[in-house]
């Protein structure tokens, strides 16, 4: 099984979601490389005992830090639970996150479902063409030696 890198964003009204999703699946996640947008990783690493990588806060640049790092190769996977009210509108950064997702083959969900369907993929080993087609950045590969905390 390859080692993923898994980005995690939550929106406020999705926080307490995107926890019961980590709960649910932290067995699977445990396997893999975390990091999350600040909020969400305190509120992911006190429920899960997860060892996530804190960013920034969203409003803070940490969804700017998860976009370089699609950019630079070093997330294979992004869940993204947004906001889903009618008046929510994507932010600039937002769209950049998901354009850049497209453009780098970045398997990403933006709702419990899509993210059940990645998570079960990746735990049957679906995604391990990532390896394959996706060449990791010396950030990556560091990372895979243990050298990352």
């Amino acid at each position: 099984m390859t080692i993923m890198e898994i980005a995690i964003i939550a929106h406020d009204l999705k926080k307490e979601l995107m926890t019961q999703f980590c709960i649910a699946y932290c067995g699977i996640l445990s396997k893999h490389n975390l990091c999350a947008t600040s909020i969400t990783a305190k509120y992911i690493s006190e429920a899960t005992g997860l060892e996530i990588e804190r960013l920034l806060s969203g409003v803070q640049g940490g969804k700017q830090q998860i976009a370089s790092r699609i950019a630079c190769n070093e997330i294979d996977i992004l869940l993204y639970f947004k906001d889903t009210r009618q008046n929510a509108k994507a932010d600039d950064v937002e769209v950049e996150l998901l354009r850049l997702c497209d453009l780098y083959n970045i398997p990403v969900a933006t709702n419990i479902a899509t993210a059940e369907v990645i998570i079960t993929a990746l735990d049957r080993g679906d995604l391990d063409w990532r390896e394959i087609v996706n060449p990791h950045s010396a950030y990556n590969l560091k990372a895979k030696a243990g050298n990352r905390k």
